[in-house]
C-alpha cells in the first residue's frame, strides 16, 4: 500500500470540515489517492401551508 502524503490527508480533512450536508468521495488509483469530489447540499426548513377556505 503507498504512502498518502500529508497534502492530501489535509485536503480530505479540510473537505469533511467544509461540508455540512453532502457527500465526499476520494478516487483512489493504484493505492494512490487522485482525486477528491464533493458534493454539498444546502437544506431549507419547509414552511407550513395555510390553509385557504
Amino acid at each position: 500500500m503507498a504512502q498518502i502524503d500529508d497534502t492530501k490527508i489535509n485536503d480530505i480533512i479540510s473537505a469533511i470540515q467544509r461540508v455540512e450536508f453532502g457527500s465526499l468521495v476520494i478516487t483512489v488509483h493504484e493505492g494512490e489517492v487522485t482525486q477528491i469530489d464533493t458534493t454539498e447540499k444546502k437544506r431549507y426548513p419547509l414552511k407550513p401551508k395555510v390553509k385557504r377556505k
